[in-house]
């Protein structure tokens, strides 16, 4: 590790701050595309009817990149004999099971960080180390660990000494009592890294972490916790009062694991000055505590993701169009027409007349005159909308098959096979389809 950097809070500010201009663009598109994930356009302002084809694929996706827990598999590289390391592998993988079936926010930290990878493009995870230590209070006169005699002396201590070492005959010590290892949901918008070309030349990765006053002061010790600012606003609904939000302001602290270094850092904007830094206290082999996010689209220029969404963003706007026009076309087909009002029993036609039922007319022999319904009654032509709503949803299923194309979701995969295929078809397709699925 190189010492001799000696980072400044300036020069993490500098960092952070290129981080935010390169990545602008980025996370001002994500919102845009979380909005239609949500389907929030649709307001009394637009109407309009739309297909979201987006929700739609993430659902059939989601659950094809993580369904279930996965199963630990530690086993030992080399099948010699070797009993104690055949022990060794069974103990950490039932640790290993333990851990994640123990502790929900596993399976919730990997639901949102897919859901993020296939929305925004990228999805973060953190793992912590948590261990639980407790105090205990030895009495030095018991000799616990059998180095002191029932007296209180050493064998090489003075007589002068003794009064001193037995007046503390309680020494308060601490334990571990338990440790885990919880794994953290990171937002895509409190994730950040030096600016890179690929991620095997990020240097430092950091997180925002939120933390409220007596958070900070638990951290950071009365002195310092004490003066940091609460400087964000909690996201809260437009119902909620002035003092609500101000009672749950809290503050913004990045923490940064710095590879070169081979420190943490914690800072404050606000504050203006680093909080705390520590020696790599992981001793993990990659440094940072956070595997490779899960990204979508990448070029070998920077990391900056380029989301699903936006590879067939045209013809998710073309489905709109369609779905607009087919609401349309179905608004039209009803039955409209105009009739002769001399006989006003043909209005009763289409709003009384049902099965097997005859609506009279008084003056039969000058209606027949008039060539009966077809001269007193003109109804509109159906046949155009007909058409044309059979030719918009033709059209709309060659557009969901091109975006099919493009996001490589298989029939088989969407629940959807012909009859008439044939078994080594489908298990063709299914192999496609998960070999797409890798590179998700």
């Amino acid at each position: 590790m190189n010492d001799t950097l000696n980072k400044t809070y300036e020069d993490w500010y500098n960092t952070i701050a290129q981080y935010d201009k390169a990545f602008r663009e980025w996370e001002a598109r994500v919102p845009r595309i979380i909005k239609r994930y949500r389907d929030d356009s649709r307001t009394r302002n637009n109407p309009n009817a739309r297909f979201n084809i987006l929700w739609s694929n993430v659902q059939v996706i989601k659950p094809a990149i993580f369904a279930r827990l996965p199963r630990p598999d530690v086993s030992r590289r080399f099948r010699d004999n070797d009993p104690i390391g055949r022990v060794a592998s069974m103990m950490l993988e039932r640790a290993l099971e333990y851990e994640i079936e123990h502790y929900s926010d596993y399976r919730s930290a990997m639901d949102n960080a897919v859901l993020d990878r296939l929305l925004g493009g990228r999805g973060t995870a953190w793992v912590r180390y948590e261990p639980h230590i407790v105090a205990e209070q030895n009495d030095l006169n018991t000799g616990v660990a059998g180095s002191m005699p029932e007296n209180g002396l050493q064998i090489t201590e003075d007589a002068d000494e003794s009064e001193t070492e037995n007046a503390e005959l309680v020494e308060s010590q601490e334990r571990i009592e338990y440790e885990c290892a919880p794994v953290d949901y990171v937002h895509w918008r409190d994730f950040g890294h030096t600016v890179a070309r690929t991620w095997e030349e990020v240097t430092a990765v950091w997180r925002k972490v939120y933390m409220g006053r007596q958070a900070l002061i638990d951290r950071f010790g009365e002195e310092v916790g004490s003066r940091i600012p609460l400087d964000t606003k909690p996201d809260t609904d437009k119902w909620a009062t002035k003092q609500m939000v101000a009672e749950h302001y809290q503050a913004c602290i990045y923490e940064i694991w710095d590879k070169e270094q081979g420190k943490v850092f914690w800072i404050s904007k606000s504050m203006g000055e680093i909080l705390d830094e520590k020696d790599d206290p992981l001793q993990l082999e990659g440094f940072f505590p956070c595997p490779k996010p899960l990204y979508a689209t990448l070029t070998t220029d920077n990391l900056e993701p380029i989301p699903d969404f936006v590879l067939y963003q045209d013809q998710a706007k073309q489905l709109d169009t369609l779905a607009d026009r087919i609401d349309g076309l179905v608004n039209a087909l009803k039955v409209r027409g105009v009739y002769d009002a001399s006989e006003p029993s043909l209005q009763r036609l289409f709003s009384e007349g049902e099965n097997n039922t005859l609506i009279p007319v008084k003056n039969w022999q000058a209606f027949a005159e008039k060539q009966g319904m077809k001269g007193a009654l003109d109804l509109v032509d159906l046949a155009p909308f007909a058409q044309a709503l059979q030719m918009a949803y033709q059209a709309m299923e060659q557009v969901k098959g091109q975006i099919y194309e493009i996001m490589g979701i298989a029939d088989i995969q969407r629940g959807q096979t012909d009859p008439n295929e044939t078994l080594g078809a489908q298990i063709i397709k299914s192999n496609n389809a998960a070999g797409r699925l890798k590179y998700l």
